[in-house]
C-alpha cells in the first residue's frame, strides 16, 4: 500500500508546498484524507479506476480549498465524501454557483456520507473521533489491507488521538508549531506532541505533515526536525510534497 503526501503546509501554499491533502492506495480503494490545494496533483498518481474515497477533517479553508478543482477529474467509479455531521450542508454550500462547479454537475457520481463519531464500516472499517481543535474536527483511524493508518490533524495534544493511533502501522500527523512552542489559544503539535501521542499509542511509524506556513518558511527548517528527533522517533517521517511512501 502506498501513501503519498500530495500537499503538507498547513494555512497556506507557499514554495513549501501546498495545503493538506493525501493519498493512500490500496488493491481496491484510492483513499483521500482532506482537500487543501494539493489535491489537485491526485490524478498524478492514481488511475481514478478504483472505488475513491474523501475524508474530510474539518472545515478551515486549508483543509477544503482544493474543492473547487474536483470537476477535472474523472472518477470512473465516482467519489464517496465522509465526514462531520453537517458536511451535506457545508459542501452544498461551497461547493456550488457561484464559487465552483457544483457536486451534482461533476462528471461522476458523488455521495457524501455524515458520520457520527464511533466506529463505522465504510466497506472497510473506519472509526472517527472529534479532535481538540477551534472547531469540530474528526481524527480517523482507518483499517486497509490488514493495515492501519490513523490520520490526526488539525489537534492539540489529547486522548482521542492516542486512542486512534493505538498500535497503528502509520500515524499521520500535524506539525503546525516548531520545537517547543505551544499556544493554548489555537491548539496544534509541535514535533515533541507528536512523538508523545505516537509513543503513547505504540505506534509503529510517525508521518509528520501539516507544517505551519508562517514558522516553517523553509524545507530546512523540516530538516532540522528530521535531524533533531530521528533517533529519537526511528522511521520518523517529516513529509514534503510528493513523498510517497509504502507500508
Amino acid at each position: 500500500m502506498k501513501v503519498t503526501f500530495l500537499g503538507t503546509n498547513g494555512w497556506y501554499d507557499t514554495v513549501t508546498g501546498n495545503t493538506c491533502s493525501v493519498l493512500i492506495q490500496s488493491d481496491a480503494f484510492d483513499i483521500i484524507l482532506d482537500a487543501g490545494n494539493g489535491i489537485a496533483k491526485a490524478d498524478n498518481y492514481c488511475t481514478q479506476d478504483k472505488q475513491t474515497c474523501l475524508f474530510i477533517s474539518h472545515f478551515h479553508i486549508d483543509h477544503i480549498a482544493g474543492l473547487h478543482t474536483l470537476v477535472k477529474f474523472r472518477f470512473s467509479r465516482g467519489l464517496n465524501i465522509f465526514g462531520q455531521v453537517g458536511t451535506t450542508a457545508i459542501l452544498n454550500t461551497l461547493v456550488a454557483e457561484p464559487f465552483t462547479v457544483p457536486l451534482n454537475q461533476l462528471p461522476y457520481s458523488v455521495s457524501i456520507v455524515e458520520l457520527e463519531a464511533g466506529e463505522h464500516t465504510l466497506p472497510f472499517p473506519v472509526e472517527c473521533l472529534p479532535l481538540v481543535h477551534p472547531v469540530p474536527c474528526y481524527g480517523y483511524r482507518m483499517t486497509i489491507d490488514g493495515k492501519v493508518i490513523t490520520y490526526c490533524t488539525d489537534t492539540g495534544v489529547c486522548d482521542n488521538a492516542i486512542t486512534l493511533a493505538r498500535n497503528a502501522d502509520l500515524l499521520i500527523t500535524e506539525c503546525g508549531l516548531k520545537p517547543g512552542q505551544e499556544n493554548p489559544d489555537w491548539p496544534h503539535l509541535n514535533p515533541e506532541n507528536a512523538i508523545h501521542i505516537a509513543q503513547e499509542a505504540h505506534a509503529k511509524r510517525l508521518a509528520l505533515m501539516h507544517f505551519g506556513a508562517e514558522v516553517y518558511r523553509t524545507l530546512d527548517d523540516r530538516r532540522e526536525v528530521q535531524n533533531r528527533f530521528g533517533k529519537e522517533c526511528p522511521g520518523l517521517v517529516v513529509a514534503t510534497d510528493d513523498l510517497t511512501i509504502e507500508i
